[in-house]
């Protein structure tokens, strides 16, 4: 099974403190992917992706893509163009959405030259637990059971992997493919605090459930040493 260096969320809001933890991480070992979510992109723009590439750095931009379509389709052509190595889209909006989704992004990286991203769909995020699901989304039955059905669409459709909670991971294994990929943020470190995530576990037990990759921010990008922060977490799941 092919497992990814850990995936840093790089949540800041300005281009100068994203940079500074670039520098931080860039000489660690294995150098990590750098994860660009909404905070930062929409203050800094597609040049915070090139500044990361311009290090080294491999780079998941995290936008989390749900709207009609035709927009989704057109937007995903745009990041296309940009180098990313992932890219997401919410898996609740729908085959037709994922499938433009690709689509446009096929189609943006090809007019650009530049290697397909790996299209990841958004399941259900690790700040929703099972009341939140059932009480104020409105989806009856058991979390696990929306998660595979989100991970069967999104790999009928061809996407691929999904964004999932570790907990998760051995459920959607049994309805996807083999090479299908679980990406799984909500990582923490024993004795970290889970601020606001629900479904969380600590990067051993990630590498334990068959995660491909884990995503963990605050715990690496406040800790007194950013780099050695990241190292521990890196040995810890990629060596389990």
């Amino acid at each position: 099974m092919q497992r990814f260096a850990p995936m840093v969320a790089i949540d800041v809001p300005t281009k100068e403190e994203a940079v500074a933890l670039f520098d931080q991480l860039a000489m660690t070992t294995p150098k990590p992917i750098v994860k660009l979510g909404m905070e930062l992109y929409y203050t800094a723009g597609p040049e915070i992706i090139s500044l990361a590439r311009q290090r080294g750095f491999k780079v998941f931009v995290d936008l989390k893509l749900y709207d009609i379509p035709n927009t989704v389709g057109r937007a995903m052509k745009g990041l296309g163009k940009l180098g990313a190595s992932f890219v997401t889209v919410h898996a609740a909006g729908g085959k037709e959405m994922l499938q433009a989704a690709l689509d446009g992004l096929q189609t943006g990286a090809q007019a650009a030259n530049l290697p397909l991203p790996n299209l990841l769909a958004i399941t259900e995020l690790t700040s929703i637990n099972q009341r939140i699901m059932n009480e104020e989304q409105g989806i009856p039955g058991e979390l696990v059971t929306t998660v595979q059905r989100y991970a069967k669409l999104a790999d009928k459709v061809g996407l691929a992997g999904v964004v999932c909670s570790a907990q998760e991971v051995e459920a959607i294994r049994q309805v996807t493919r083999a090479d299908f990929y679980c990406v799984t943020p909500g990582i923490r470190p024993v004795g970290s605090a889970k601020g606001d995530q629900k479904r969380v576990v600590t990067p051993a037990q990630a590498h334990q459930l068959g995660a491909n990759a884990i995503v963990c921010g605050r715990p690496i990008t406040q800790a007194e040493s950013v780099s050695d922060a990241y190292e521990v977490i890196a040995q810890e799941f990629l060596e389990g």
